[in-house]
């Protein structure tokens, strides 16, 4: 997608290889499991881990209605836990600016709506 602000020395945002293993758990569910991460570090922002697709376990997810647009990233949708377990825990910038294409279709997950995100070394 077209247009956006692009991050700048006023808002500044950086994508990299996490270079660890993460992990995600909700309620003795493994939700995550990924050696592929990202680590987006966005302004004064706490770090966010971005995790592909292919290693979430989306059954245990269900796509919520709610929705938000970023003006440097682009429009995010939201999961919830199956279950009802716990609402809105991870988003996904599905329709990414293109300036953000290496997150598009990853997920990120809220650390206080989860019971865990785990890191260590790749194996």
């Amino acid at each position: 997608m077209q247009g956006g602000r692009k991050p700048g020395p006023d808002h500044p945002i950086t994508i990299a290889p996490a270079g660890e293993r993460v992990v995600v758990k909700l309620d003795e569910s493994v939700l995550a499991d990924s050696r592929d991460a990202l680590i987006l570090k966005e302004a004064s922002l706490n770090p966010v881990y971005y995790i592909p697709r292919a290693d979430v376990t989306m059954d245990e997810l269900s796509r919520s209605d709610t929705s938000t647009h970023c003006p440097y990233k682009g429009d995010a949708s939201y999961f919830s836990a199956r279950g009802g377990a716990a609402r809105d825990v991870a988003w996904s910038y599905e329709d990414t600016f293109d300036h953000m294409l290496m997150i598009k279709g990853y997920l990120a997950f809220y650390p206080d709506r989860v019971d865990a995100i785990e890191t260590t070394a790749r194996d």
